[in-house]
């Protein structure tokens, strides 16, 4: 293994990272950074989060920027506040002596007056997140004509979070003949799409295979009914006392149900999403780097930038619709040498998500057994035991009040004392499995036969939609949206969660067709959202919401909707 002066780094530099702790190349930096050392080259890296990209990039761009030009040299776009900030702290740390050299990081939410003297007094490499970046060129108030660099981080969440029309913006107003560094956990067709429209003949450097998962990860999956998934959620947290992770939901309303749940049930944990300020947003996520949180509930959109190495456990609670969401979600975790679980937490409806998931990702998932009562309390006890054993103890502080203590419990023999310890500990808990029973496990159904119920795959998708409800206990409802308006089933699922008031709905199958679209709920949830759906303004219009007919397929469905609506229309 090669050390970093071997590959060419400076000794200022050199200095500066051995301080940090860095003592031998990671992998991807070992490839990346006498590539970019030298003149000319364009790199696309595809490596998993928590690799060592920042210092892949990092120091090669330190090491070839002139601090005698006082311009924007180097320009790295990135998806949110919080990697804009990270980033520009490493880059800061790395170039500790490189005397006079000034790092920028631009992004909203905070005073662009203050971010514009900044630049007028003169910086070499700005970091930045698109929509503040192209802010700043609109008002002329940044320079970009000694750009050497554009490293795009993350490009793939990037994309994701819509930025693709701000990057062509930036990128059109650049020189030509600048350097493009592209860093990104998994590859994407709008990844290609930009690496073959502004890339001359880019290097391409893979750590593991494209889009493939954390080497370090476990991989386990629980299959329960939906009602279970919060008391499955608790077992997992009381069956690993030490966890330090992340609960990624779906919605912003359901993060902040999670949170106040597992609150309410004394666990150490809070929410992170986008409903919250600025303010309110770094105060729970300095919490949480500080291990003050054990547990963070977060929608994807906000944890976004969250970089914390030592996390322990990712906990899906229920997949996410697209394998590069899962990857960057479990790519949190088993980072920087460590290894780490990745939980998903599904219902029969999701199986076959985790297949997919798995030949994309190349790994393969565990079936998880959802712990017992007996076996948590267990687990807990001896944890306690654990730290009992590990405690430091402080003899001069505690010598004087001592005698009065044996004293006290003079009357009780050892075992007395340990069975008190540990009843005064855990009562509560072991008071609530003994009472708790155990969680129901769903029975996964064989494939349909061919001639099964009239079944035939291709007319299946046309089929299923108006039918029966799939799952005992749901009933299929019409909605008049669908492809056309650009929705996906997330923005379905949030619909129903923003709207509909009381406990969560219960979702089972969606189906997405091009001008309509089909989708389950509980039988019991089927007043509340129809009450409520109905007439809504969303997606551009007013919603309507109907049971889909029985037995028949959807331009059926959608022929008796439309009676009904024009029925309707003439009665008025």
């Amino acid at each position: 293994m090669k050390t970093f002066e071997e590959l060419g780094v400076a000794p200022s530099i050199v200095r500066a990272i051995s301080e940090m702790g860095y003592e031998s190349p990671m992998p991807v930096q070992e490839e990346v950074i006498p590539y970019l050392l030298g003149n000319d080259n364009e790199v696309i890296a595809l490596a998993q989060t928590g690799t060592g990209k920042t210092a892949a990039f990092g120091l090669p761009i330190l090491q070839r920027t002139d601090v005698k030009n006082a311009q924007p040299q180097s320009i790295i776009l990135c998806p949110t506040r919080e990697l804009c900030l990270q980033i520009a702290d490493d880059l800061n740390d790395y170039s500790k002596y490189i005397d006079g050299l000034k790092v920028l990081p631009v992004y909203g939410g905070s005073s662009i007056e203050s971010q514009i003297k900044a630049l007028r007094r003169g910086v070499h490499i700005v970091v930045a997140t698109p929509g503040r970046l192209i802010d700043l060129i609109n008002r002329k108030t940044v320079n970009l004509q000694n750009v050497k660099n554009v490293i795009l981080d993350e490009a793939d969440e990037m994309l994701n979070m819509g930025f693709s029309e701000s990057i062509d913006a930036i990128l059109a107003v650049v020189p030509e003949d600048r350097n493009m560094l592209l860093f990104s956990a998994t590859m994407p067709a709008g990844i290609a799409n930009i690496t073959k429209k502004y890339m001359r003949s880019p290097k391409e450097i893979v750590i593991g295979k494209k889009n493939e998962g954390a080497k370090n990860v476990r991989h386990i999956y629980y299959m329960v009914n939906a009602k279970d998934k919060y008391l499955v959620l608790k077992r997992i947290a009381d069956y690993n006392p030490n966890i330090y992770g992340i609960i990624f939901c779906r919605t912003r309303k359901e993060t902040q149900e999670i949170a106040d749940l597992l609150i309410k049930d004394g666990y150490n944990a809070d929410s992170l999403h986008g409903d919250l300020s600025q303010q309110q947003r770094d105060y729970v996520m300095n919490k949480f780097r500080v291990r003050n949180l054990q547990l963070l509930v977060a929608t994807d959109v906000a944890a976004r930038g969250l970089d914390v190495d030592d996390l322990t456990h990712v906990i899906n609670y229920g997949l996410p619709d697209d394998v590069e969401s899962y990857t960057h979600r479990s790519g949190r975790t088993g980072r920087a040498g460590k290894t780490g679980t990745s939980i998903a937490i599904i219902h029969l409806k999701e199986k076959h998500k985790v297949r997919d998931i798995e030949k994309i990702i190349n790994k393969t998932f565990e079936q998880g057994t959802v712990p017992s009562g007996k076996q948590i309390c267990q687990k807990q006890l001896f944890n306690f035991v654990d730290q009992i054993e590990k405690v430091k103890v402080n003899e001069e502080e505690i010598a004087d009040i001592m005698p009065s203590i044996y004293r006290k419990l003079d009357w009780l023999d050892k075992e007395d004392v340990i069975k008190r310890l540990i009843s005064l500990e855990f009562n509560r808990m072991i008071d609530y499995y003994q009472d708790a029973g155990e969680i129901e496990i769903p029975q996964e159904r064989g494939r349909f036969d061919k001639k099964d119920r009239g079944y035939n795959p291709r007319e299946n998708n046309a089929k299923r939609g108006a039918g029966k409800a799939l799952e005992k206990g749901f009933t299929r409802l019409f909605i008049n949206v669908g492809k056309t308006d650009r929705i996906r089933p997330t923005e379905l699922i949030g619909l129903l969660n923003d709207n509909v008031p009381g406990r969560m709905v219960e979702i089972g199958r969606i189906d997405l067709m091009q001008n309509f679209s089909f989708f389950e709920v509980k039988k019991e949830d089927k007043d509340r959202v129809l009450k409520a759906l109905n007439k809504k303004n969303a997606f551009g219009r007013k919603i309507a919401v109907e049971v889909a007919q029985p037995s028949q397929p959807e331009r059926d469905s959608k022929k008796n909707f439309d009676k009904k609506r024009d029925k309707k229309e003439r009665q008025k």
